[in-house]
């Protein structure tokens, strides 16, 4: 480091003469700071298909609305509300919001001047077996007073770059945040239409139970009076049992579902209360949506674009590390030998200086550094492709999955019809003498998974429904994190201002131009 100022500067003349320089240095430089090294970021081009593959005839522009309340259960509202409001995930989201504004806050601070003090009191004794003077009196006193500030030049954009990639990792946190909302959201209408459909499947195993009870007691009574084999009893009491094996494996999973539906609403496992069956649920229109607003409404390549963001602006600050550091420092205090003295005017010191230090040889250090940052954007560029096209993927999966299983309850339906209709005919032809009672029990034996499938597959088309909303996410996701705990804003006038929906983000910030320069570039 070498001092581009005195010290110490004797005269009035002197010291005006190189508060002059010192000045007209700090104005040059703070005119240069608009340079700075590494590539601008710029969105790169994606390849984006012109419609989905799977679509669907009649859509509705429902993807900024509260759509889990079309469904009209109160219940199914409650629950999103309080999981919005309680779930632990939605907490700690909003914590790394605050930890990576703080983070940001820390990054930018050079940016400003540093200002600190320090004050002390020493007694020293120096020893008299040395070549160099010893102070008279001897042991003696040293107090102190300082106040110092300091300013590194930013000239060729190293803080800022750094800044730069603080508030992307900010909005990409807060991106994060919005992905939990949206997940959550739709893991507990998830979560309560698979509850109604174990519900649905449980009511109809006790009413089978209850119709092959009557059955068999019937059958039992037969026997009884020579009217029928043992072998038919055996029959009977198996498909009774059958339908009796599925009630407690139904109950565990209704148990195991609505823990889960407690936790994720804030509260310990218990029981979750319902409103209507999975049979009277109002299932939500398909949302209408292009390929290409997914890029403007996924938290997920969102939360991508902006690690590419930061990832990008982290090759500038690694890039200028190539080039000087000028930095400004200056003290002003007093110091004294008495204690007494120390506030006097003769005790009065003070130093300002200017230095500037710059690498000459590093054995790679460097560009070790900076061919690490050009990986690193060479990475999260390839991560932001991969989380669009994954994204595409999801809605197309979804949108198939709800045509799929809208087609699936159609051809159940009626099998279920069908199948009813064999068990009845072989019940009269049975009761009539005309066939024996395995007649009843093979058609039984289909109708009863039939049904309980029947119920399940409903409630897979709802829950499909639901990952259509989530995969294409939407304005319903800003509506939602209005409701969820929020981070804190700030802790002061240098606390950077926390996003609450992609609104509050600049387009610069967000990346609105539509292609990228190379790593090396």
């Amino acid at each position: 480091m070498s001092d581009l100022f005195p010290l110490r500067v004797s005269s009035p003349s002197s010291r005006a003469l190189a508060l002059v320089r010192l000045a007209t240095l700090a104005a040059l430089t703070v005119g240069a700071t608009g340079c700075m090294v590494g590539p601008d970021y710029v969105r790169p081009k994606v390849d984006t298909p012109a419609e989905y593959r799977f679509q669907f005839r009649e859509v509705q522009a429902t993807a900024n609305t509260q759509w889990w309340r079309q469904f009209n259960d109160p219940v199914l509202d409650d629950l999103i509300t309080q999981a919005l409001s309680h779930n632990w995930n939605a907490k700690i989201a909003a914590a790394n919001v605050e930890a990576a504004a703080a983070t940001l806050m820390q990054a930018r601070a050079p940016l400003f001047p540093q200002l600190g003090y320090n004050g002390q009191g020493i007694r020293e004794r120096a020893s008299a077996d040395t070549v160099k003077a010893v102070p008279n009196p001897n042991p003696f006193n040293d107090f102190q007073t300082l106040g110092n500030a300091s300013w590194e030049i930013d000239l060729w954009g190293r803080i800022r770059r750094q800044t730069e990639a603080a508030r992307a990792n900010l909005l990409g946190t807060e991106e994060a945040r919005r992905g939990v909302i949206l997940s959550l959201v739709a893991t507990v209408a998830n979560g309560y239409i698979q509850l109604l459909g174990l519900d649905a499947q449980l009511a109809l195993s006790k009413q089978t139970q209850a119709a092959y009870l009557e059955s068999l007691r019937l059958i039992e009574a037969q026997f009884r009076y020579g009217q029928t084999s043992q072998m038919t009893v055996a029959q009977a009491s198996s498909q009774y049992e059958t339908a009796s094996a599925q009630i407690p494996r139904l109950e565990r999973q209704i148990a195991l579902a609505e823990n889960a539906l407690s936790i994720l609403i804030g509260r310990n496992p218990g029981p979750i209360p319902r409103g209507l069956t999975l049979a009277t649920l109002v299932p939500p229109p398909v949302p209408a949506g292009v390929p290409s607003q997914l890029l403007e409404r996924r938290p997920d390549i969102l939360q991508a674009e902006q690690q590419l963001i930061a990832a990008n602006a982290q090759i500038g600050a690694a890039r200028a590390q190539y080039f000087p550091t000028l930095s400004l420092t200056g003290v002003l205090g007093t110091e004294s030998a008495q204690l007494a003295g120390l506030f006097s005017g003769p005790a009065r010191t003070w130093s300002y200086a200017g230095a500037i230090t710059g690498p000459i040889f590093t054995a790679g250090l460097i560009s070790g550094q900076v061919a690490q940052a050009e990986a690193q954007q060479k990475a999260a560029l390839n991560n932001y492709q991969q989380v669009i096209q994954g994204a595409f993927a999801d809605v197309s999966n979804a949108l198939v999955s709800r045509q799929k299983r809208v087609q699936e309850v159609t051809t159940q339906e009626k099998l279920v019809k069908a199948l009813r209709d064999y068990s009845r005919l072989a019940t009269l032809q049975y009761a009539g003498g005309y066939a024996p009672y395995s007649t009843v029990l093979q058609a039984d034996q289909q109708l009863f998974p039939a049904e309980l499938n029947l119920a399940d597959t409903r409630a897979a088309s709802l829950a499909a429904l639901v990952s259509i909303y989530q995969a294409m996410g939407g304005g319903w996701v800003d509506e939602a994190a209005r409701q969820a705990p929020a981070p804190v804003r700030g802790w002061g006038p240098f606390a950077p201002a926390i996003p609450r929906a992609p609104g509050d983000v600049p387009p610069s910030a967000r990346g609105a131009k539509s292609e990228m320069p190379a790593p090396g570039a």
